[in-house]
């Protein structure tokens, strides 16, 4: 079992102050959550199958979107927390002065270039982000984000089988929690 450990909750301060007035998309939680979210995913997985670094993963869990939501500078995170972290925290931010439809092929290229510990967080996050869509998002943009999650479970998948088992169930049943892609509707499977 992993123990907590004080760079995590370093981790956690920093990203609190730097995410503070951000909140989760379609919902009224601070962002935190999902934070948290994607740092116990990952925790839960290393249970089943551990993740070699795992400090590293956790801090980058927790950390992910500092960069990318917050314009964080890596250097920052670089002094902070040392150059493993920055660069997995950059590995995992969409580059934004790319054409959008290559910011994701992008980032799991330099992902790939990273500890497998930092290819866990990825799967984690989009584990993370599998839930029931923003009201607002089309069937076809729900449809787009699960092929997304495909290609990301595609190129990461290997590095830990219970994250890539978890994302594979989750990309299996998202679409069942989207508003229905054909107009009809999509009944879930009982759950007995």
């Amino acid at each position: 079992m992993s123990h907590l450990q004080p760079s995590w909750l370093d981790a956690w301060r920093f990203a609190a102050e730097a995410h503070n007035a951000q909140k989760v998309p379609d919902a009224d939680l601070p962002y935190l959550h999902h934070l948290g979210r994607v740092a116990f995913i990952v925790l839960e997985a290393n249970q089943s199958e551990p993740i070699p670094e795992i400090d590293l993963a956790i801090s980058c869990a927790i950390l992910h979107d500092c960069i990318e939501d917050q314009n964080v500078a890596h250097s920052d995170l670089e002094e902070r927390f040392g150059t493993a972290i920055a660069d997995g925290v950059l590995a995992l931010s969409k580059d934004t002065r790319i054409p959008k439809s290559e910011a994701m092929a992008d980032s799991l290229e330099r992902i790939r270039k990273q500890p497998l510990s930092v290819w866990c967080v990825k799967l984690a996050d989009r584990i993370s982000n599998l839930q029931k869509p923003p009201a607002h998002w089309s069937p076809e943009k729900c449809l787009a984000y699960r092929t997304e999650a495909q290609q990301i479970l595609d190129a990461l998948g290997s590095a830990n089988q219970r994250l890539a088992s978890w994302l594979l169930s989750s990309v299996e049943n998202y679409i069942l929690n989207a508003q229905p892609i054909t107009g009809q509707q999509v009944n879930k499977p009982d759950r007995k």
